[in-house]
């Protein structure tokens, strides 16, 4: 009997076992075949929230920029140790006259996106030894480090 309950209980853990992949999907579905149907200087704002619905996100600056993303995630193999990897990462953007007419858009894949070029240069700090801002800030390490004063100084 207990053979039998434990059969029952195996099969029934192996049976909702799935072997298709897991496909998290996140915005706009099918964002590359929807955005071809966009006429610059025909569509208007109307006919894109009915194709694509509301934007993910506009413009903080300009309220007529819209921005519509796609993004499929699934996971690698066991044997790849179960890795999140992107399948699809696009992106839409759309610019709107004041009129409600659709005068640019631009789309980005995930190929495009990896193209893009970031500037090098950093920031080099500006203070020295004599500024303020170091003396501010070394005054303020010695208060941290030594709240009551009770420590000799160490001043170089």
């Amino acid at each position: 009997m207990k053979n039998i309950f434990l059969i029952i209980v195996f099969a029934f853990f192996i049976s909702n076992c799935s072997y298709n992949k897991v496909v998290k999907k996140h915005g706009v579905r099918n964002l590359e075949k929807k955005q071809l149907k966009l006429e610059i200087n025909k569509t208007n704002t109307n006919d894109i929230k009915t194709l694509l619905g509301p934007p993910s996100t506009s413009s903080k600056f300009d309220n007529n920029i819209w921005i519509y993303i796609e993004r499929e995630i699934s996971r690698e193999p066991l044997l790849k140790l179960g890795k999140e990897i992107i399948i699809t990462n696009n992106a839409l953007i759309l610019e709107i006259n004041n009129r409600g007419i659709l005068i640019k858009k631009d789309f980005h894949d995930i190929k495009s996106m990896n193209e893009i070029d970031f500037i090098k240069n950093s920031t080099e700090n500006v203070y020295t030894k004599n500024s303020f801002i170091y003396d501010f800030l070394s005054s303020l390490r010695k208060k941290i480090n030594d709240p009551l004063g009770k420590r000799k100084s160490t001043d170089n």
